[in-house]
Parts: structure tokens; sequence; C-alpha cells
């Protein structure tokens, strides 16, 4: 069985040991560099990555690791957000799953 790996700020350090996930702390600057390094170990499945962390730099490179990892990324939504921003977050998830923006009216 695969394992899950979060990769979060310092401020949630302990949230997701307690379940039994391996958890790694990051900050924007080094983000890549524990990304690369949970994406090596063969026995992850799993990344799930704390929006907080990601900047557009981060994004890039992050979609170049997802095309050639073997497991699946995750980004875990900010509990900060406005209104506003979880709906550019859903489109978002939608136009890059999808291919193409769609405009949400909610």
């Amino acid at each position: 069985m695969k394992k899950i790996a979060f990769i979060t700020p310092a401020d949630a350090e302990f949230g997701f040991r307690l379940t039994g996930t391996d958890q790694y702390i990051a900050e924007k600057g080094n983000l890549m560099a524990v990304l690369k390094g949970v994406a090596t170990d063969p026995d992850t499945g799993l990344i799930i990555i704390d929006e907080r962390l990601i900047n557009s730099e981060n994004e890039t490179l992050m979609k170049d690791i997802e095309w050639s990892w073997h497991g699946i990324l995750l980004v875990l939504p900010s509990p900060e957000r406005a209104g506003a921003e979880i709906e550019d977050y859903a489109s978002r998830l939608i136009k890059r799953a999808i291919g193409y923006h769609v405009r949400l009216n909610i």
C-alpha cells in the first residue's frame, strides 16, 4: 500500500502526523526541494501540498513533477480564504481537469 505525504507550513506541523501520515514542513522558498525529495520515495503514492506554500513559480515546476511522477499530486485549499478566492480556486481546478477555463455563476 502506498503512503500519503503532506507538505505544510510550520504552523500545521503536528496536524497530519496525528493521522499516521507522513508530514514534511516547508516554506515557499524550499517547497520544490522538499517535494522532489518526497516524490523520489517509491512508497509514496499521494502528495498533498498546502496551498499557502504555492506561488506562480512553484506551480509551473509542480506541473512538471506531476507529469513525470508515478503518483498523485494534490493541493490542499487554504482555510484562510475569502469568498472570491474560493471561486477562483474552483475555476483553477476545473481548468486543470478539463483543459480550459469555465466561468462559474454561483
